[in-house]
């Protein structure tokens, strides 16, 4: 029998770029003999990324693609709920629509997992010889003091708690019970899987090739506060 990863791919207003991140998906051959589920949920874009994921299908059929809509607008985190739920893969990784990760790196963040000593591996921009363009400083400072604040929580000691890659064994998501609806989704999620008896916790460095706010990257300063509450609600709030 075939195993399987999992990409959820949340997608608002991405039509320019979806093609390309799909086109990546496509072309990467995963270890392990391992197949690719592809779970888009579009979180009510106004701009024709629908049209956009539809004409791919219809052009790639070789490609797994399960697509799904909200038709109200909630929130990365909510669309990552509804992917994570559909998931059917013995794997479960977290793919952003755009360009910043890159799918060719799936088997660095596999290797500890198809190697049986991981249940969660996290893809960290801060440690690593690979590219990473250099864009904010004070966003870096931003990552790396949310970083900091939520390990002191958790006890753990990562380099990128708010990485997009985030690789899970499908059974240790699905059995958390996620509720951050937008970009809260990381911390919640972090301070979850921690408190999990036994978990076995990896981070690996990687690749980032971010983008500009004029190039669409939409993550703001009120999304750091929330992300600090967060870090706070789901540690010392159980």
């Amino acid at each position: 029998m075939q195993h399987y990863l999992s990409i959820v791919i949340p997608a608002y207003n991405e039509a320019r770029t979806i093609h390309l991140i799909l086109d990546k998906v496509k072309a990467v051959e995963l270890d392990g003999g391992l197949g690719k589920e592809v779970i888009i949920v579009n979180d009510c874009s106004t701009d024709a990324t629908e049209q956009a994921i539809q004409s791919y299908r219809e052009g790639n059929p070789g490609l797994n693609i399960q697509y799904y809509r909200h038709e109200v607008n909630k929130g990365k985190g909510a669309a990552l709920h509804t992917g994570i739920a559909k998931a059917t893969g013995d794997y479960v990784i977290i793919q952003d629509a755009d360009l910043e990760y890159d799918p060719e790196e799936y088997n660095i963040l596999l290797k500890p997992m198809l190697s049986g000593v991981a249940d969660v591996v996290y893809g960290s921009r801060f440690m690593g010889g690979n590219p990473h363009r250099i864009l904010f400083f004070w966003h870096s400072i931003g990552n790396k003091f949310l970083t900091f604040l939520s390990n002191a929580m958790t006890n753990l000691n990562l380099t990128d708690m708010e990485t997009c890659y985030k690789l899970f064994r499908r059974e240790t998501v699905q059995g958390l019970q996620l509720h951050e609806q937008r970009f809260g989704f990381e911390p919640e999620v972090t301070a979850k899987v921690s408190r999990i008896p036994g978990i076995r916790i990896y981070e690996v460095g990687i690749s980032y090739y971010g983008r500009t706010y004029a190039e669409g990257k939409k993550i703001n300063w009120r999304d750091g506060f929330r992300a600090i509450y967060c870090i706070l609600k789901y540690n010392l709030f159980r």
